[in-house]
């Protein structure tokens, strides 16, 4: 006897964590035949041993009597009306396919019956009818019966429905659902007239039965999760071609919550038909529970396969897609953790080159300066930019690799700085794996001890009591110390994007939220991730097909659905500070650095140990004034006696040309007094073109050759400006400082001068003078 009596293939089931089918797929010859199940409902025991073998527990798979009484029945009929089988000589009948029905093959049936009885308990032997049986059509074992007659699980049935199954082995090609009904209806209500005999049901009971309507035409089976299945099959493939143990195993109990998944899908569908009106096809969803990392929804995509157009069979979830700017926090979690910048120190926000790289803000504009949460919060582009630059991507990149990310196949050159502007690709599941791993690692700070536990850090699990797609730790080496993720925590719940601060209103809700979106160049991708201590959302919207549309971005089109789901969810409270590795350190109120000597007006911030190295304030000085506090002056002109010392915040020029058209507060450096020589500070700074640059100058759209203009920032507003181009003087300037020139391909200096002499020169290069639009 072989060891696996059934070896023909199985459907693929998924279920949720209560037993709830999710989703099934047909097995490979054709057949809907759902894994075998070791428990069989005891309705379905007493129905099928008093319909077919009352004596089941007391016979040894073989039952003399009935053999007799079938023997005398075929004698008297001079036929055969009576076959005598048990259930387990039908279980190996069963098991050995179409075999002739004779004495010999009857007596084979009878000996490997008794020989199974012997090496299996009574419940095993009915497990094994149960999920192997014909029920009618293409329909094999109880389980996908009950599902493609009755849409509900076994367990759910009432005595009719059952006793309308149980019936239904004995004959399945003459007894069909949906044809010869009157048949049917004999043999179900035979069987309860049985089981009221028998005691098992009352009589009211097998009359209320008998009432019950027949199974008609068998229905479809349920499609909550899709793709959350199809991943199942790729898994189980890629598991069994790695084990040891190549047993293939097509069912699973998954941690997913049917009540939510049901909700998150209405969610999408209903986001589905407005994003529809501008030609947005697809989006995805996942919730992912912190502390377990248990995936209690998986949305792949909005599924409608009557539309293949669309392309929904596709898993976006798992697909590899630019982040956009959703790996920022990361960075600035990076930088605090490390000592190298502080929660709310100035970044930054001017225009910038580098090695050609050009990026911009997603409102095209400059702040000059910018606090460091704030940037974040507002998803600057520059201000990233340039903390990736003092970080290094080459070091991002590894962080990137031991957070879990595993689409990063290019070595970090080929990403460069655009690395934390969505040059890079990553899949929805690893990124809300990631948030939800730096959650679940700041929670359990008290329990560690303060200690880095990399067990805690783990891409979310779909397999409940399954070795697939099980919990496997990752991140061995600590990345992020408590304080900083607490930091960045804030700093993602005050998350805003420029000219979008009416949206902002619609997304208020009584819990606090950690979120970022992110969209990807060309309006491809719109993404939202966000978190709470208990749950991790992630959303993405787009076209699988990688077309972009106009208004494709992160809050205008994922943000939405994620707070949606997120209204969804139980509320929990917010992080609470850290208890470990944190440290006071005095603070410059307006640069964010550490104070300095000269800084006016100091916080004590709660920050990370690593701080204690952090730069002091670079933006404080003491000028010196004259007595009337009106015009800075040096010891060439005004003896040390009688200048009034003050300290005074100072921003570089270019910083400082911008940063006061937002800050109406800020005040500018005084002008030096008439004869007094600038020694102190320089006068004027060139904005563009950086040193270096290469710059393309395309055709106007007119076919004439194109301009490119230079600016330069002073901070006399007065001040006039002497320009030339490789030592040929081409123009002034007063009060507004740019000049639009048409330099001939190759490289080129760029020379400016003051009334006073003061120079600043540029080198850069022109390249493809001739290209059009």
């Amino acid at each position: 006897m072989p060891a696996n009596l059934f070896p023909a293939p199985t459907s693929y089931v998924i279920e949720d964590k209560n037993g709830n089918l999710l989703n099934a797929s047909i097995a490979g010859d054709g057949q809907w035949r759902f894994p075998f199940n070791e428990n069989v409902p005891d309705k379905f025991a007493k129905c099928i041993t008093t319909f077919e073998d009352k004596r089941f527990y007391y016979h040894p798979g073989v039952d003399p009597l009935a053999f007799a009484r079938a023997f005398v029945q075929n004698i008297q009929s001079q036929s055969t009306v009576s076959g005598a089988s048990t259930l387990t000589m039908q279980v190996i009948r069963l098991s050995r396919g179409a075999k002739s029905r004779n004495i010999f093959n009857k007596l084979i049936e009878s000996i490997l019956a008794v020989r199974l009885e012997f090496t299996h308990r009574k419940k095993n032997v009915l497990a094994l009818y149960a999920s192997n049986a014909p029920f009618g059509s293409n329909i094999v074992g109880l389980d996908a019966a009950a599902w493609r007659y009755f849409g509900r699980s076994p367990e759910q049935l009432s005595w009719g429905e059952m006793a309308a199954l149980a019936v239904l082995p004995n004959a399945p090609s003459l007894v069909r659902p949906g044809k010869n009904q009157q048949e049917l209806l004999r043999k179900r209500n035979f069987l309860l007239d049985k089981l009221s005999a028998a005691n098992i049901i009352d009589s009211t009971t097998a009359m209320l039965s008998k009432s019950e309507p027949l199974p008609g035409e068998p229905k479809p089976l349920p499609q909550l999760a899709p793709h959350l299945l199809n991943r199942f099959k790729k898994d189980i493939v890629a598991h069994q071609q790695s084990s040891s143990n190549k047993s293939l195993v097509t069912g699973i109990q998954t941690t997913i919550d049917i009540n939510l998944q049901l909700r998150v899908n209405d969610i999408l569908n209903r986001h589905h038909r407005q994003l529809q009106s501008n030609q947005i096809n697809n989006a995805a969803a996942m919730v992912v529970d912190i502390e377990s990392g248990d995936i209690l929804s998986y949305i792949g995509n909005i599924y409608t396969p009557a539309d293949s157009s669309a392309e929904s069979y596709v898993d976006v979830l798992a697909s590899k897609r630019s982040p956009g700017s959703t790996l920022k926090p990361l960075l600035y979690a990076s930088l605090l953790s490390e000592g190298k910048m502080l929660p709310q120190q100035l970044v930054p926000d001017i225009p910038t080159q580098i090695n050609g790289y050009a990026p911009q803000n997603f409102d095209l504009g400059y702040d000059g300066a910018v606090p460091a949460n704030r940037a974040l919060a507002r998803s600057l582009n520059i201000p990233a930019v340039k903390m990736l630059q003092q970080y290094r991507f080459q070091r991002f990149y590894n962080v990137l690799k031991q957070c879990g990310f595993t689409t990063l196949d290019h070595p970090p050159g080929f990403y460069g700085m655009s690395l934390i502007l969505g040059g890079c690709e990553i899949s929805p599941y690893e990124l809300c794996g990631v948030y939800a791993s730096m959650a679940r690692m700041y929670l359990h700070q008290k329990q560690n001890k303060g200690k880095w536990n990399g067990e805690d850090w783990f891409m979310p699990q779909y397999g409940q009591r399954s070795t697939v797609n099980g919990q496997q730790t990752i991140a061995s080496a600590q990345m992020f110390d408590y304080t900083s993720l607490w930091h960045t925590f804030n700093a993602m719940n005050e998350v805003m994007r420029p000219g979008e601060e009416g949206l902002w209103g619609m997304f208020q809700s009584a819990q606090r939220i950690a979120w970022k979106t992110g969209t990807s160049f060309g309006f491809r991708d719109g993404w939202a991730v966000g978190f709470t201590p208990k749950y991790c959302v992630v959303v993405w919207v787009g076209n699988t097909t990688g077309v972009g549309r106009p208004d494709l971005t992160g809050i205008n089109t994922a943000a939405p659905i994620m707070f949606d789901i997120f209204r969804t969810l139980p509320q929990s409270k917010w992080f609470q500070p850290p208890q470990y590795d944190f440290a006071y350190l005095p603070v410059c109120h307006q640069s964010g650095f550490k104070a300095g000597q000269y800084c006016t007006d100091v916080d004590t911030m709660l920050v990370s140990k690593n701080a204690q190295q952090a730069p002091v304030c670079p933006y404080h000085h003491i000028i010196h004034l004259d007595k009337t506090g009106t015009y800075r002056v040096t010891a060439n002109c005004v003896s040390p006696s009688e200048m009034v010392h003050q300290k005074w915040f100072v921003l570089p020029p270019t910083m400082e040309f911008y940063y006061r058209q937002r800050h109406t507060d800020y005040k500018v450096l005084p002008p030096f007094m008439s004869g007094c020589l600038n020694e102190i500070q320089a006068a004027f700074e060139i904005v563009y073109p950086q040193e270096g640059a290469k710059i393309s100058v395309p055709k106007e759209i007119s076919g004439e050759k194109g301009r490119t203009v230079f600016t330069v920032t002073a901070r006399n507003n007065q001040a006039k400006l002497f320009w030339s181009l490789d030592d040929v003087y081409i123009g002034e300037t007063e009060n507004f400082h740019q000049m639009a020139v048409n330099p001939s391909p190759g490289k080129h200096t760029l020379t400016v001068v003051d009334e006073s002499g003061e120079s600043v020169v540029r080198n850069f290069e022109i390249v493809g003078k001739e290209q059009g639009y």
